[in-house]
């Protein structure tokens, strides 16, 4: 090993063992930290890029999946409450092809693959199930493909088709839905998994989806559509009729200064009803028009007669000639028939009312009326559907806003209060750290500036006693003085005059510089002690 880098290594550990218990505390500190930085820098930057092999597995496919990359060698990772398996992008495809060959994912509902397992001796009704049970996978596996959704679960309900049934029924479907950790579907979503659904099955009307999630939630209900029952739709609507309100009261009289009610009476029956009107059209020709005429000449012996009661022979009037004439006309006219269906869905609004108070303190010379008018208009009012508007200028309770305007600010001084004394924290920490540092560069800089000297090398020394080892040579002095600065029992060999021209160099740096030449005698004297 070369000399300078034993040298350096022999002052790092000489200015080790002169430190304080405190330095050392520090500098352990230092390493240690250090060094699990680098750890973790090493680990971090050699550890593989995950990506995932299957998603949405059951527990017994996650089972078999994961022994599998245990047999194979393969690290993996699990997330998603063990449904999903991470592995190296390294391994992915290898992984999956395996999983293939071995039929996993087992648990997937299979789609339209079913149909490629039915034998030619299966009944109609194992065909009919079977036919249902793809529609169903396929139908699940699509929904499952929308963001936020992690599971997905189709029931169908396909009524048989018969000649002996003269009103056939129509196809239903419920959907289970399980969201991911934090995810809420919004209607939209709701209303496309909906259409989604009944657009693949042939007759299906959106009204007759059904869409559940994993909370228990009603999202779409039969009959009601994606709106929900009638008190949620109530809810619903006046929530928004309010906030329309009170927007537009808060303009006028100020935030805080107008209360707003709604109440909405919503139907909870729905119903189908059918109507038939004739109409008779107006200068329209007939569509069938038939005249039937009929004529007769009597003979000139006169008219027998009639029978009458008891079949005797009444003799005709006298002097009539026999003649009769007979006619008739049918005629079948145009008539418009129209036909309406109209089915009534829960939730149709029967009657709402407005309920609007006003801080009397803040109104001035405000019309009651003029507001009324303008919350009539902004709620929908319908006078005849008996809806009503009822607005008051009232004295408002203040003490409960006072007290939560303090309590708000009493919150935002202790917050305010609390970053101080955090910031104040920080402060005595980092000025803690940065005096115990400068105190550290200080007492490093005075030992350096003690130990400021050219390094004797082990050759020189060796030509003037090669008996001598380094260790017994001050560290840092000048290589033409050694030899005068040694003890009597080590000082070399050299002429007298030699010694004495050292001694009177000495004697001659201590008149001239007395504080250097301390300096470098207590220098002489720490690397004594330190030998």
């Amino acid at each position: 090993m070369p000399a300078q880098v034993t040298s350096f290594f022999r002052r790092l550990a000489t200015s080790v063992q002169q430190f304080t218990i405190a330095q050392r505390t520090v500098a352990l500190i230092g390493v240690a930290v250090l060094v699990l930085g680098i750890a973790a820098l090493a680990m971090w930057a050699s550890k593989p890029a995950f990506t995932p092999l299957f998603s949405g597995l059951s527990g017994t496919d996650a089972n078999t999946i994961v022994e599998q990359l245990r047999t194979d060698g393969v690290p993996y990772e699990l997330s998603n409450g063990g449904t999903t398996v991470l592995v190296p992008e390294g391994n992915v495809y290898d992984e999956r092809l395996k999983a293939a060959a071995a039929g996993l994912p087992s648990s997937e509902t299979g789609g339209y693959s079913l149909l490629d397992k039915i034998g030619v001796t299966s009944s109609e009704f194992q065909q009919s199930i079977t036919y249902k049970r793809a529609l169903e996978g396929e139908l699940a596996t699509t929904i499952e493909a929308l963001r936020g959704v992690q599971t997905a679960s189709v029931r169908l309900a396909i009524p048989e088709e018969t000649v002996f049934v003269s009103e056939k029924s129509d196809p239903t479907a419920s959907v289970f839905i399980g969201t991911e950790n934090g995810v809420t579907l919004d209607s939209e979503q709701v209303q496309a998994i909906v259409h989604l659904t009944s657009a693949s099955i042939d007759g299906m009307a959106p009204a007759d989806v059904a869409v559940i999630d994993a909370n228990g939630a009603v999202l779409s209900a039969v009959g009601i559509g994606v709106g929900g029952s009638a008190g949620t739709q109530a809810a619903d609507y006046e929530e928004r009729v309010r906030t329309a309100v009170q927007s537009m009261l808060d303009q006028v009289v100020g935030p805080g200064n107008a209360s707003v009610v709604v109440a909405a009476d919503m139907s909870h029956e729905s119903a189908e009803r059918v109507e038939e009107s004739f109409a008779t059209p107006v200068d329209a020709p007939a569509l069938i028009e038939s005249l039937t005429t009929e004529e007769y000449a009597g003979g000139a012996g006169g008219a027998a007669g009639a029978l009458g009661p008891d079949n005797i022979a009444v003799p005709a009037a006298v002097g009539g000639d026999g003649t009769f004439n007979s006619e008739s006309m049918t005629r079948n006219n145009a008539v418009n028939k129209i036909t309406e269906s109209r089915t009534i869905p829960a939730g149709s609004l029967d009657r709402q009312s407005v309920s609007v108070a006003l801080n009397a303190a803040v109104a001035g010379d405000l019309n009651v009326d003029d507001v009324a008018a303008l919350v009539a208009s902004a709620a929908g009012i319908d006078d005849g559907r008996g809806d009503a508007v009822t607005v008051e200028l009232v004295d408002f309770n203040t003490a409960g806003a006072d007290e939560a305007a303090a309590a708000l600010a009493a919150a935002e001084e202790a917050a305010a209060a609390e970053r101080i004394a955090d910031i104040i924290r920080f402060g005595i920490v980092t000025g803690a750290v940065l005096v115990a540092f400068i105190l550290g560069l200080i007492l490093y800089a005075r030992r350096s500036r003690r130990q400021r000297r050219e390094v004797v090398e082990i050759g020189e020394l060796n030509q003037v006693r090669p008996e001598l080892e380094l260790s017994t040579v001050p560290i840092g002095l000048e290589a033409s003085r050694v030899p005068a600065l040694l003890p009597p029992t080590e000082r070399l060999d050299l002429p007298q005059q030699d010694a004495d021209h050292r001694l009177a160099d000495i004697d001659a740096l201590a008149a001239q510089d007395p504080q250097k030449t301390a300096e470098f005698l207590r220098g002489l004297m720490d690397d004594r002690q330190a030998v």
